[in-house]
């Protein structure tokens, strides 16, 4: 008995074994980062495993009188914040548009292809042509030109996304609300917005961390007033000297809004990212 229990109990231990160390290795730089906030500067130079826990670099980011830390966090909230809703608001309409209004084949081709191709170009190699187009109209270091850069950056994900979701809203749904005397803006409103919740809770998370992760292009235009969380962790980047303990805390801190989103709404993501990928 003892022989036929342990040949299946071999290969479990062996894939729950490899389960954990996979796990280990992608916590692993978390939990580095998350060490090195509470260590001093030497502790984490010398590279004490044992030490005292402090919370003076927390202290100095957020209430340091050198530190815009706070100000960059508010303003990484704001233009996440409404980036994000412009970024539902137009992939909503425009995946309405391509998939219930009978454009031509090639058109709903070209549009999705394209979005493809812009999102596969790196931000970086846009953000000159930005700087130059927003300093001419007078919108460079400001929150709406961050705020259309960071739109425009993760709209194509969004449309793919939403246009997943509106396609898989039944369309008897929608010729009932029109036959019932329903406009455009009421189908939206009481039939597609409804059934494609998830995939709107599922790209707002994803387009809400993707603003609030880009550097490149905050960094060429912004400066103090205007700098977003990214930007002011690599502050802490000097040239003669790294404030490493510090730049842990306030990477701790940039972490909170993301890890809060993906624990509240965690299933909206999976479903929004596998909706379609058996069918």
């Amino acid at each position: 008995m003892s022989a036929a229990y342990g040949a299946p109990l071999r290969p479990m231990l062996v894939r729950h074994g490899l389960l954990l160390i996979a796990a280990a290795l992608v916590l692993f730089p978390f939990l580095w980062i998350v060490a090195a906030a509470f260590k001093t500067q030497i502790a984490l130079l010398t590279g004490q495993l044992l030490f005292q826990p402090t919370l003076a670099n927390f202290m100095n980011v957020l209430f340091s009188s050198t530190s815009d830390y706070v100000r960059n966090f508010s303003n990484s909230l704001v233009i996440a914040s409404v980036s994000t809703v412009l970024v539902l608001a137009v992939a909503t309409l425009a995946a309405y548009s391509l998939q219930c209004m009978q454009w031509p084949s090639w058109v709903l081709h070209s549009l999705l292809g394209w979005s493809v191709i812009f999102h596969m170009v790196p931000p970086i190699t846009l953000a000159g042509a930005w700087f130059s187009m927003f300093r001419t109209i007078g919108l460079d270091n400001t929150y709406t030109g961050l705020i259309l850069a960071h739109t425009t950056l993760n709209l194509p994900m969004a449309l793919w996304m939403m246009g997943v979701f509106v396609r898989d809203v039944p369309k008897e749904l929608i010729e009932a609300a029109k036959i019932d005397g329903a406009g455009t803006p009421r189908i939206l409103r009481h039939v597609i917005v409804p059934l494609v919740s998830p995939g709107l809770a599922a790209a707002g998370i994803l387009s809400f961390i993707f603003s609030w992760n880009e550097f490149a292009v905050v960094l060429t235009l912004s400066q103090r007033q205007t700098a977003t969380v990214p930007v002011a962790i690599g502050k802490y980047a000097q040239e003669n000297t790294i404030a490493y303990t510090e730049m842990a805390a306030a990477s701790v801190l940039s972490m909170l809004p993301a890890v809060l989103l993906l624990l509240i709404a965690q299933r909206f993501i999976v479903r929004g990212l596998t909706t379609g990928a058996v069918k």
